[in-house]
């Protein structure tokens, strides 16, 4: 999936340029009028000024979800290392299925330790969402440890 940088600048074009058109017509004063300067610490100017700091958090956060979605700070080993699956062992203990190439991996996490507990002799195979083709992640995978406890 590439990142939509065309769309968000649409839309970021069609979202401040009439706010900057109404700004300009609000901040020019009537011919032959003056406009008395805002105080920088009044209620108007802390407003403005608290306004324009939701704003660019809310333009960092949702830009940060964009970029996080559209995986375009992948590293470059993603094609040859995906995780498919994993279940929470404990409160800090995972099983994660971890595919390297056609090698499927069962790998151990706990804080400071990764173990590799089993290597897949048949791989599990997944359907097009990522989900496995039998049901839940955690009945292809006991279903692949009998299989290999099998054989």
């Amino acid at each position: 999936m590439t990142f939509p940088w065309a769309r968000l600048s649409t839309l970021m074009i069609t979202i401040w340029l009439p706010l900057a058109a109404v700004h300009a017509a609000e901040t020019v004063p009537p011919a032959g009028k003056t406009v008395p300067a805002l105080e920088p610490l009044a209620t108007g100017g802390l407003l403005n000024m608290l306004l324009g700091l939701i704003v660019v958090l809310a333009l960092i956060v949702g830009l940060a979800w964009m970029v996080r979605r559209s995986g375009a700070l992948q590293g470059g080993a993603a094609g040859a290392l995906r995780i498919l699956g994993g279940l929470s062992m404990g409160a800090r203990e995972r099983v994660v299925l971890v595919q390297v190439g056609d090698t499927q991996l069962l790998l151990g996490v706990a804080p400071g330790r990764v173990q590799t507990l089993h290597v897949l002799e048949e791989p599990i195979v997944l359907r097009e969402s990522g989900r496995p083709a039998g049901g839940t992640f955690a009945a292809s995978l006991s279903a692949a440890l009998k299989r290999g406890k099998a054989s």
